[in-house]
């Protein structure tokens, strides 16, 4: 019955591991390979690794009250527009040009955070207002061009492999040293996580769950690296990611100000009355989501090699859509950065299974849209259900 209750508490795990296993059945059926090969996997981290890192600064905004941020694609290409004019075209030392990347995504950030916490103008038309004006400034620098390519230098930091120019085995083996350091390092922190409750005298979660959840973590982590190894190495832009996710993890799950957030979400008023500096978290939440967007937009020159006007078309939705996937309640307060994890692979599994079947882009749109309206009602719905209670 334990088990039956925790699986009940992340749906959205269950769906995910479903939804592979269902697209792993069609693509084998349909003899186009697999959807667990070892180059769809770095695909998959590389095709979707600006959706978490996106996706990881909106849960923030998510959290204050269900706001959203309309203008993370706009900054993205307004920032790589900036990046590749300085780094190609002006030939600016490349840390220079990061820095300078990461500080323009930060005054973005800020010059809409303070319409939105100080003079309280709504955030979705502030948002709305700067995906216009930034799309529009990013289609001036570049002037209608692609700017590529960029030097080695630099896409070596976003976009190349570990251990770099390695022989297939040596890949291989450091790939599985590194999964087998990581899932060590898991069942140690979970261990001491569960000892320590044990000795509070807290409510811990079944032992056959938890072992059975860390085997299936363990294998998901050693599957992974072990495709690494088999294609091309560890991906750099894997180590920015579990960065990311880290700090902002431990952020909203361990850290007073984290919690403001929480509670900001759950009821400003009371949260203002009970000593948070309510404007200082909401301006901190929308600065924080321009940092994160230039973050994004550096993996983006990586990745694409190049900056381009069209640049971060639609990357708010994905990154909205991956949070609502992953539990992010559309009234804020609720959502975790590890659910919101969930809903990226979710999509991104989606958006890969499909393409591999040859399903037409336009049906995909449709299904996301379909699976994002599903996640939300079911959280509203839910939400409904207890108030009646």
């Amino acid at each position: 019955m334990k088990i039956i209750a925790a699986l009940k508490k992340n749906p959205m795990l269950v769906a995910l591991v479903a939804v592979m296993l269902l697209f792993q059945v069609l693509i084998m059926a349909s003899g186009k390979g697999s959807l667990f090969a070892p180059r769809n996997i770095t695909n998959l981290i590389a095709q979707n690794g600006y959706v978490i890192i996106l996706a990881t600064g909106m849960l923030l905004c998510i959290l204050t009250g269900g706001n959203i941020d309309l203008s993370v694609g706009s900054m993205v290409c307004l920032v790589a527009a900036i990046g590749g004019t300085l780094i190609v075209k002006m030939n600016v030392d490349i840390y220079l040009s990061i820095a300078i990347c990461l500080a323009a995504g930060i005054f973005l950030g800020a010059f809409q955070a303070f319409w939105i916490a100080y003079m309280r103008i709504p955030a979705f038309i502030v948002t709305l207002a700067g995906m216009l004006a930034f799309r529009g400034l990013a289609l001036v620098l570049l002037q209608g061009r692609t700017i590529a390519p960029f030097p080695q230098a630099y896409t070596v930091y976003f976009g190349s492999f570990l251990p770099a120019g390695a022989t297939p085995n040596l890949k291989l083996t450091v790939s599985l040293i590194t999964g087998i350091v990581l899932c060590a390092v898991l069942l140690t922190v979970e261990s001491y996580k569960r000892i320590s409750k044990i000795r509070k005298k807290y409510e811990v979660e079944a032992y056959t769950w938890m072992v059975s959840r860390l085997f299936i973590i363990c294998a998901v982590i050693m599957g992974a690296f072990y495709s690494f190894g088999k294609d091309r190495g560890v991906p750099v832009v894997l180590i920015l990611l579990g960065v990311v996710v880290l700090v902002y993890y431990y952020y909203t799950a361990k850290t007073v100000p984290g919690r403001y957030l929480y509670a900001m979400g759950g009821n400003e008023k009371a949260a203002k009355l009970s000593g948070v500096n309510t404007n200082g978290m909401m301006f901190f939440a929308y600065t924080n989501m321009g940092f994160l967007a230039a973050v994004a937009a550096l993996v983006c020159m990586a990745r694409f090699n190049s900056s381009f006007p069209d640049l971060g078309r639609s990357y708010e939705l994905d990154a909205i859509g991956a949070c609502f996937i992953g539990g992010a309640s559309a009234y804020g307060g609720v959502g975790t950065v590890g659910g919101t994890l969930v809903g990226t692979i979710f999509m991104g599994v989606l958006n890969n299974g499909m393409s591999i079947l040859g399903i037409d882009m336009n049906w995909q749109q449709a299904v996301k849209g379909a699976v994002l309206l599903s996640a939300v009602a079911v959280d509203v719905i839910s939400k409904k259900r207890k108030t009646a209670a």
